[in-house]
């Protein structure tokens, strides 16, 4: 009798079906927001943006704002619905669309990071590469948490919350981040993060609406509701086992670094002696450890070497490091920044030299441009200006009492064959013709008479 209260009691407490809500607004409701097109659409290419804008600039705050924004979960959860209630119409649709959206994001993504000037790649961009069993169980308890909200009176910041959770912007950026840099994996790595999402997300939706009792549509033939939950169960099944696999590897390797941290802690430190590193060549099975202060002495090493098997590193061989050893390690490694900071050093003062040079350089060619340009005049200046004899040509600079500018101008000095000056209109063709071919802003012609004729 009391075992029986205690089941009643929790079932009141469990049972959501009093909080539903009406079956056919939610089902409305979720039909509604599978389809992409007008401004749902433009919402998603903008949220693709500032999500790309976030992994590149390595911005969580962008990145969740992006998340927020975004309308993908739309026909992921009318995928997990249509299976849920037997509607294969609301399938076809929320496939088609799930599959235009996911076109459509890589390919702005892509645009985005091949007209970005920042191609390096930041650990949040990183972090969406490498998917594992953890992201399944949180893309399936999202999942359950967003379909519960969507039919359940009540719904508070769930939605908001599974959005962000779930992250299916950021990985379909990463996927298209790989396209336009050309590192597939990152693209492969991504891309099944972001379908071990939709598929994980459909699944919760697909039991959510199992578990809340709606109401099931019948196929023109019981074979065909069997083949798509046959298929789902299928793509679930595949989804799952790479993100195992990555799972056993990250877990194994977590395992054998608490291991390694344990054997140093318990067979290696004594007063006196510091542990600065350590490193393992798994293809060698060699553990090596860097030690200074005081030594560890062969019979502690030959004995850590015997209880390395208390710590699943059985057939290791330890190689420790130590006195004059570690010194010229350490000396090695000083000498190592130094030169580093050297080059970093000569490398501004070449830079710092290269800008003189430039410099000077430009200087130069503005003295001597002059000479280049003499064998036009000469061979032109006969036919239009017979009476000049002579013609020298140089870079001049103006100080003037009332203003503390420069003024920089070019001279020329002309001599003409009867001595006599210039006539105003053919000195100041001279002058006209003269600035043209030297491209000069500024030029003041000068007979030997020093008169002067000055634009």
């Amino acid at each position: 009798m009391e075992k029986s209260n205690i089941r009643e009691s929790l079932k009141q407490y469990f049972n959501i079906l009093p909080d539903k809500e009406d079956e056919q607004e939610i089902i409305a409701q979720i039909s509604s927001g599978v389809t992409f097109k007008g401004a749902n659409l433009w919402v998603l290419i903008f949220a693709i943006f500032i999500a790309s804008l976030g992994l590149n600039v390595n911005s969580t705050a962008v990145i969740i704002g992006a998340m927020l924004i975004s309308p993908l979960m739309g026909p992921i959860i009318g995928m997990g619905l249509a299976v849920g209630i037997n509607d294969l119409d609301l399938l076809k649709r929320s496939s088609k669309n799930y599959g235009v959206a996911t076109l459509i994001s890589v390919l702005t993504a892509t645009i985005y990071f091949l007209i970005s000037p920042l191609s390096e790649a930041q650990s949040e961009l990183l972090a969406r590469t490498s998917p594992t069993l953890y992201d399944v169980l949180i893309a399936f308890c999202g999942g359950a948490a967003g379909i519960i909200a969507l039919c359940t009176r009540g719904k508070g910041n769930v939605i908001p919350g599974v959005a962000i959770a779930t992250a299916l912007m950021p990985p379909l950026c990463t996927a298209g981040f790989g396209l336009a840099t050309g590192h597939w994996l990152y693209f492969l790595g991504a891309f099944y993060l972001f379908f071990i999402n939709t598929v994980f997300i459909a699944l919760a939706t697909f039991c959510g609406v199992r578990l809340l009792q709606f109401r099931q549509r019948e196929f023109v033939s019981s074979a065909r509701a069997i083949k798509a939950r046959r298929i789902m169960m299928i793509l679930v099944f595949l989804t799952i086992i790479p993100a195992a696999f990555m799972t056993i590897n990250i877990v194994r390797q977590s395992m054998f670094d608490n291991n390694l941290n344990r054997f140093i802690k318990a067979e290696l430190q004594q007063r006196g002696t510091h542990i600065i590193s350590n490193s393992v060549d798994k293809d060698s099975l060699v553990l090596r450890i860097v030690a200074v202060g005081r030594e560890i002495t062969e019979a502690k090493q030959q004995e850590a070497q015997n209880r390395m098997p208390f710590y699943d590193m059985a057939g290791y061989q330890l190689r420790v490091i130590q006195g004059a050893q570690s010194d010229s390690l350490m000396l090695l490694n000083s000498e190592l920044t130094a030169m580093t900071t050297n080059r970093e050093s000569d490398r501004q003062q070449l830079m710092s030299l290269s800008t003189q040079v430039n410099s000077l350089s430009s200087q130069l060619e503005e003295y001597t441009r002059y000479e280049a340009v003499s064998e036009d005049i000469r061979n032109e200046l006969p036919a239009l200006f017979p009476q000049v004899s002579s013609l020298s040509l140089s870079r001049a600079s103006e100080v003037r009492s009332d203003t503390v500018a420069i003024n920089h101008y070019v001279v020329a000095i002309i001599g003409t064959t009867d001595d006599n000056p210039l006539p105003k209109d053919d000195a100041q063709r001279l002058r006209e013709w003269l600035q043209v071919k030297v491209k000069a802003d500024s030029l003041v012609l000068l007979p030997y008479s020093n008169a002067s004729i000055r634009r």
